[in-house]
């Protein structure tokens, strides 16, 4: 067994995220073959990823506030408190907060194992129209 230290959060790029976003590294890679990646990722009101996608996958799963999901072509969906959101290999999406609420989520990912290989491809920035179309609640 092995505690890990702390570290401190670490202010999200611009060049990934418009707006505050911040997160702590919950679980960094560890020798193989665990390739399991963590972060606790907060969202200021209107705080959002860029387009994105990952290699293996991504599993959200929302801690507090209301956020924000769209896979590329598909609605903007609403998500709360206790949502678990998954985003297959190669999808494009981004997430983010409300634009009038904070949000944090527990964003889980794998590392594919090949150095040669990326686990997250970045795009551009979601635009404003994007960011805000008519977002879809789920029943």
């Amino acid at each position: 067994m092995e505690i890990q230290p702390t570290m401190p959060s670490t202010k999200g790029p611009a060049e990934l995220f418009t707006g505050d976003v911040w997160f702590d590294v919950i679980a960094a890679p560890r020798p193989e073959p665990s390739r399991m990646r963590v972060n606790m990722v907060r969202f200021a009101p209107c705080a959002r990823t860029a387009w994105h996608t990952h290699a293996v996958g991504q599993t959200l799963h929302v801690l507090e506030g209301t956020g924000l999901v769209q896979a590329r072509g598909g609605d903007v969906v609403v998500m709360r408190p206790g949502d678990t959101v998954y985003t297959p290999p190669g999808e494009w999406h981004w997430h983010g907060a409300a634009t009038d609420h904070f949000m944090s989520h527990l964003a889980m990912w794998e590392g594919t194992g090949d150095a040669e290989v990326p686990e997250t491809e970045w795009g551009e920035h979601v635009t404003e129209e994007e960011y805000r179309g008519q977002a879809v609640a789920r029943t």
